[in-house]
């Protein structure tokens, strides 16, 4: 059977239910769609290729499903560099949200951002990206979200006042990642 199956990855220090992922769970799985908060490797001092790992041994369970992904924060550079690497199947839509793609201040996830994504490799791996920044994110510029929509051709959705689109901004429901999922 054919399942439509969302995989959440949350960031740097997250947790798969904090902020706005439990609200989200609960809102697909009204609709009868599978979502899954995955609990990422050492979130205070994250590896990339270990964060890379946990969600090909989903994906990897779930071939024959139709596969959604969503990114908080760190959860966004590990998608793209998951869908950089491998990627077995087309994934059917990405939200990437608060996503950093370049270096930034903080140290611990420079081996997320130590070289440069091949975009053309990441685009051809998925159908659809959608992107969703808030305009006054204090850890991420909004011009991050700009390349990344630039880049894989995805469709920019910023969020007035939004901060980092987080539980310490007050995110503990967003509606805008729900409606941009069920459009892809």
């Amino acid at each position: 059977m054919n399942m439509k199956k969302v995989f959440i990855i949350h960031g740097f220090e997250g947790s798969p239910n904090g902020g706005w992922r439990p609200w989200l769970m609960a809102e697909l799985e009204k609709k009868d769609i599978y979502a899954c908060a995955l609990s990422m490797p050492n979130p205070e001092n994250p590896i990339c290729t270990e964060w890379v790992e946990e969600i090909s041994r989903h994906i990897e369970r779930n071939q024959s499903d139709k596969i959604y992904f969503v990114g908080h924060s760190l959860g966004v550079p590990v998608i793209l560099r998951y869908l950089e690497a491998n990627s077995p199947k087309s994934i059917n839509g990405v939200v990437l949200v608060s996503g950093p793609c370049e270096k930034n201040d903080n140290r611990k996830i420079y081996n997320f951002l130590d070289k440069p994504f091949d975009y053309k490799t990441i685009k051809s791996k998925a159908n659809k990206f959608i992107i969703i920044h808030g305009d006054n994110d204090p850890y991420v510029p909004l011009n991050n979200a700009e390349i990344l929509t630039r880049e894989l051709s995805g469709e920019l959705i910023i969020v007035k006042n939004g901060g980092h689109l987080n539980g310490s901004s007050g995110w503990f429901s967003f509606p805008q990642c729900l409606d941009a999922l069920l459009r892809v």
